[in-house]
């Protein structure tokens, strides 16, 4: 049996797949953990899971959702399904909420405008029942406000106000960039965003989504660190543990287990 597992968890899409593919061989190569695993879920966290972190052998697994923010599955299924694990089960919050992302952020602008533009736009998910997205996104626009780089920086949704559609007419400035504020791309990325900025229309330069970006790694291993520290003082409950500890209980997970 392993010591340590790290359980990186994410969407069952091939842009996903292949994404914490990348992440979870750097994390491997720079020894984090005893082992480390990627597992996915489609729309049962529950059950898509189950027999994945079954599998998981180890005495302590550090969970780790690679999301922006927090979202349905990440506050109620994924918490409930986290109960297949055979160890004691530290749950981390979102990767995005590290403050290492805002610097992959700023890679992705400058990528995509080919140097610095003089303003920045992040396009998040959104909720419009749960704040997590836009205090993530209104996080990593404060940090790169403070960091001076951009006349202008402003944040929207696909799933509340303000919405992407508005973005070019909230960037005051003629070189400008959006940068979608997602771990993997998929059809809000590829498709749904660049729709709504009307990027046929020129005049707004588009980034790719975080991806494989090695910052993105940086702050899995840090979330992994933070999370020994908490857990070998002691030093109380975390959002996150609560989540765990409150999950609802299922009578069965989709197939009658």
């Amino acid at each position: 049996m392993t010591r340590d597992a790290l359980v990186l968890l994410g969407r069952d899409t091939p842009h996903a797949r292949e994404t914490l593919a990348i992440h979870a061989s750097r994390l491997r190569d720079r020894g984090v953990a005893d082992a480390v695993h990627a597992c996915h879920f489609r729309h049962e966290p529950r059950r898509d899971l189950r027999d994945q972190l079954a599998a998981v052998d180890a005495d302590r697994a550090f969970a780790v959702p690679m999301t922006a923010a927090h979202g349905r599955e990440t506050t109620v299924g994924v918490p409930a399904a986290l109960d297949r694990l055979d160890a004691a089960v530290h749950y981390c919050e979102p990767v995005c909420r590290s403050p290492v992302v805002t610097d992959a952020l700023r890679d992705r602008a400058v990528d995509a405008a080919d140097g610095t533009p003089d303003a920045l736009g992040l396009v998040a998910l959104g909720a419009s029942s749960r704040p997590y997205h836009r205090q993530v996104a209104e996080y990593h626009a404060a940090r790169l406000r403070a960091n001076g780089d951009y006349d202008d920086v402003a944040t929207s949704y696909l799933v509340q106000n303000p919405a992407a559609e508005c973005l070019r007419y909230n960037l005051d400035a003629d070189d400008a960039v959006a940068v979608p504020l997602f771990v993997a791309g998929g059809d809000a990325t590829d498709r749904d965003i660049p729709d709504r900025l009307e990027l046929d229309r020129g005049g707004l330069a588009y980034a790719d989504p975080l991806g494989a970006h090695p910052r993105l790694t940086d702050a899995v291993e840090a979330q992994l660190a933070q999370q020994r520290v908490l857990a070998s003082h002691d030093a109380g409950t975390t959002f996150e543990a609560s989540l765990t500890a409150d999950a609802a209980a299922f009578a069965a997970d989709g197939d009658g287990r």
